[in-house]
């Protein structure tokens, strides 16, 4: 892979400049590291939990360790991590009729969440949503990327809201990412005027990122998946479920049929995969912080505008790059692309994406289809012209894609 000494340079002074914030990134990484370690052992993991079962998958101990430690983990009461979930909009699909009911409230507190969500909410028109089943769904826009506090209280008063989501990542959209001192506060906020909301937070890319979770600041249930930060690019897919323990159980419910939930569900060879890639996790996601914080810093060098800049405090493993600029966009994609370990040889051209309203271009030359904890990069195309970009198994393989993107839209002759 060719890559101009120019372009070598550039990096490298931008990696001395960074060496604090890549510290800070290494003791949160020792800090959750110990804190999946003892989860292993306190559950007495060994071999025969690496073994599948099949049809109904009765008594899969394997995946009932593996709910256990997520359970350990996150604080909570129960978890459901099953590779019955395609993805996470799916998972957070099973959990919203899980826990809505015909007459409902859904209350989004994020403004709107990501567009994979827009048919299952009903704000696109789709016979199956919870729209069609007479679940109502109101949205209140942050402010200055902070929440609406006063709305939100003044909303919550009348007491008739079901479910709260909060979306703790951008999506594809310019605001920055909740971070967990202000999602601490709003839930803080929520409680002294509503007791009975469920607060459920979709987690994605925003695992392993903090010492935290948003489990442990007063959510009562989180969503995720295992092709992203827990799955440690490992786990092939799936995603889970964690929190209250009735709650768990509606979802599971939603999952399989009600009366057997939790209780059926083959793992059919998947344990060991999922019980790797949580132990790498908390490495592969500081690969993918420092990647970020290297890409944040290099692009600023070079004067885009990049959003978290690279000595911000982060709460998910999220870069975007500003580009106004269609061809900027695409060639930067491309470039990512080219540093990729699988289908470098491909390019990346913008097409139409089912759930989504614009065409987008995705670079992810990644080992399983999809997978955002691999270095990848992606975005819609419509002004301002962001990619957003994430994931790095390995710092030193981020460096490099990055390394090519700024090559194919700087000097690329």
């Amino acid at each position: 892979m060719y890559v101009s000494d120019k372009v070598i340079e550039l990096v490298k002074t931008s990696e001395k400049e960074v060496k604090e914030e890549f510290d800070k990134v290494d003791e949160i990484c020792e800090h959750n590291t110990l804190k999946v370690l003892q989860a292993f052992q306190n559950n007495n993991i060994s071999e025969v939990h690496f073994n599948e079962t099949t049809g109904y998958g009765y008594g899969d101990i394997g995946r009932e360790a593996i709910e256990k430690i997520y359970s350990e983990i996150f604080g909570v009461e129960d978890s459901l991590v099953r590779g019955q979930f395609i993805s996470a909009s799916h998972a957070l699909n099973v959990t919203l009729f899980g826990l809505l009911r015909p007459g409902d409230t859904l209350l989004s507190i994020t403004g709107k969440p990501y567009d994979t969500l827009d048919e299952v909410i009903g704000i696109k028109d789709n016979s199956s949503s919870l729209k069609s089943f007479g679940i109502r769904y109101e949205q209140i826009d942050l402010v200055n990327d902070d929440f609406d506090y006063n709305k939100i209280e003044e909303r919550l008063a009348k007491n008739d809201i079901r479910v709260i989501e909060v979306q703790r990542s951008r999506g594809y959209d310019l605001r920055k990412s909740i971070t967990l001192d202000k999602m601490e506060k709003v839930i803080q906020t929520i409680r002294k005027v509503n007791n009975t909301a469920i607060i459920m937070i979709d987690n994605c890319y925003g695992e392993f990122t903090n010492k935290i979770e948003p489990s442990n600041i007063g959510a009562d249930i989180l969503v995720g998946s295992l092709i992203k930060n827990l799955g440690g690019g490992i786990s092939p897919n799936g995603a889970y479920v964690v929190g209250r323990k009735e709650l768990i159980n509606l979802v599971a419910e939603r999952l399989t049929l009600p009366g057997e939930g939790k209780d059926v569900g083959p793992t059919m060879g998947m344990n060991k995969k999922i019980l790797q890639g949580l132990f790498f996790a908390p490495s592969v996601v500081a690969s993918s912080l420092k990647t970020a914080i290297l890409t944040s810093k290099v692009m600023e060098n070079l004067g885009y505008k990049v959003q978290p800049k690279w000595d911000e405090p982060r709460t998910d493993i999220v870069q975007t790059i500003e580009f106004d600029d269609r061809e900027k966009l695409i060639k930067y994609c491309q470039g990512i692309q080219m540093g990729s370990p699988i289908d470098s040889n491909s390019l990346p051209i913008p097409g139409d994406m089912p759930g989504y309203s614009d065409q987008v271009i995705m670079a992810a030359g990644a080992f399983t289809q999809g997978s955002s904890i691999e270095l990848s990069c992606d975005g819609p195309l419509r002004e301002p012209f962001v990619a957003f970009q994430q994931g790095g198994l390995t710092y030193e393989y981020g460096k490099l894609g990055l390394m090519k993107a700024v090559e194919n839209i700087i000097y690329k002759d």
